[in-house]
């Protein structure tokens, strides 16, 4: 298949899961279920019709209201919309038809919905982590058997038992740097980012810690934070995920280069 086209597919399936994101965002935290009710407007209650909910389309012909009580909606629904449409589509550029394609759109959208969670409510709920993490195992696993490369499925082993050892070992020496919840997501980004080679683990581990020390420091900067005020890790997390899965192959030879014996 060409790729332009199979990123345009990806990215308009990845529009549509981004509208089912947004309920999973709002309802899990809370314990409610993502499949009942049906969704419905916050202020008036009323269902939303399914003329009202096209992925980013709906948001823009609404002018950003409630059809029925004119209240505003969140412009974060259609910017989640987006996101995970881009996310798909660029996932689609990067692997073309490899058979890890499904996992990797997988981790994107998990990763998403746990980012816009921790900036807004500081968690990262466990049923989202547990599922994404069995989810994109086992599409990878399936993409080691059927492609079949064995040693990616091992090297994505060992990086999700690493990144988990640090990420307990950081958090048992200093609870307040970074919560358990970041210790769950651990072997997701590892094994993930493990799969396409230990370098490109070693790179995400890098850029999300200094993703997060720069906006640490920015906010610090602006007045909007102080050294005891909790951060959104797992934002950081996910946003060093995307950079070094972005940045893959480039930037794994570079951490390669730097860090190996011998290298400049």
């Amino acid at each position: 298949m060409n790729l332009a086209i199979l990123a345009v597919l990806c990215g308009l399936f990845g529009l549509a899961i981004g509208s089912f994101l947004n309920v999973v965002i709002y309802r899990v935290p809370r314990g409610l279920s993502v499949l009942r009710p049906r969704s419905a407007c916050p202020t008036c209650d009323t269902p939303i019709a399914e003329r009202d909910n096209i992925p980013l389309l709906s948001w823009v012909l609404l002018r950003g209201r409630c059809r029925h009580c004119s209240s505003p909606i969140s412009p974060r629904y259609p910017a989640v919309e987006l996101a995970c449409g881009l996310g798909f589509a660029v996932v689609a550029l990067k692997l073309g038809t490899s058979w890890a394609l499904p996992a990797y759109c997988l981790a994107v959208a998990g990763l998403l919905a746990l980012a816009v969670i921790d900036a807004e409510l500081l968690r990262l709920p466990t049923p989202i982590v547990w599922s994404t993490t069995a989810l994109v195992v086992v599409g990878l696993t399936a993409a080691s058997a059927l492609e079949p490369n064995w040693r990616a499925l091992w090297v994505a082993a060992a990086c999700a038992a690493g990144w988990f050892v640090v990420f307990f070992a950081i958090h048992a020496l200093s609870p307040r740097l970074i919560g358990f919840g970041d210790v769950r997501l651990a072997p997701l980004l590892g094994f993930s980012l493990g799969w396409l080679s230990v370098w490109t683990a070693v790179a995400g581990f890098f850029l999300a810690n200094v993703v997060g020390l720069l906006l640490t420091l920015g906010l610090m900067a602006l007045g909007r934070a102080s050294r005891s005020t909790r951060v959104p890790y797992g934002v950081f997390l996910a946003l060093g995920w995307a950079l070094a899965f972005c940045a893959n192959p480039a930037l794994a030879h570079f951490f390669e280069r730097l860090f190996s014996p011998g290298g400049s």
